[in-house]
């Protein structure tokens, strides 16, 4: 993959970040992350180095709270920034064009992992179908026994079973993916590709079991 930043990009990028008041390295990369709309998310062995030249070169200062170091444009970080506002307005641009591109290869990436997933779900419900099929056959006499004979209540009790375990199948993967999705949202913005993503798994998934309810 293309580099996302060219040489000395994200350095200027950062003192635009710290233009608008301190931060910690976190939100530096939250922040870049949210502005790539989730395709992109900078490792902190990419910011902190950066930061700390920037700090060496008397750009940014640093303020120990805590356990967190906050860093802030100093006078003569604001003077850089200032003279290069052009480079910047560039750099806005590459970044945008960066995103579009990141975007593409991420729903190009989606797209044949959905191929190979639909084949998947494909191939398990056909096995899922004979299965059930072999076991009605094995089944059919106690299947077809009256209403209210011992061999009808009891094919009748385990469909209800069935009914009832997938219910909770169903309802316990909703509570789990929900979970996922409120614990990654709470660290940074859902991406346009996951929401992409959560829509194809789940339109193909409800096309297979609606498959195999009509059988």
């Amino acid at each position: 993959m293309a580099p996302v930043f060219a040489h000395g990009a994200l350095r200027l990028y950062l003192l635009a970040l710290l233009e608008s008041g301190s931060k910690h390295g976190y939100e530096l990369i939250k922040a870049l992350s949210e502005r790539f709309g989730g395709t992109y998310s900078p490792s902190a062995g990419t910011i902190y180095p950066r930061l700390a030249k920037l700090e060496e070169e008397g750009l940014v200062a640093t303020r120990t709270e805590g356990r967190r170091t906050n860093y802030s444009i100093t006078p003569a970080g604001l003077q850089e920034l200032n003279s290069r506002r052009d480079e910047l307005a560039g750099v806005e641009a590459d970044i945008s064009a960066s995103v579009r591109r990141l975007a593409d290869t991420l729903r190009q990436d989606i797209r044949a992992n959905m191929r190979g997933l639909r084949a998947d779900l494909a191939a398990t419900a056909e096995a899922a179908r004979s299965t059930v099929r072999a076991a009605g056959r094995t089944a059919g006499a106690a299947a077809e026994a009256p209403a209210g004979t011992a061999a009808g209540q009891r094919y009748s009790q385990e469909g209800e079973a069935r009914l009832r375990e997938a219910e909770m199948l169903v309802q316990a993967f909703r509570d789990d993916i929900r979970i996922e999705l409120r614990r990654h949202a709470g660290r940074r913005a859902v991406a346009p590709v996951t929401l992409e993503t959560v829509r194809t798994v789940l339109d193909q998934a409800r096309i297979s079991i609606r498959n195999s309810l009509d059988d």
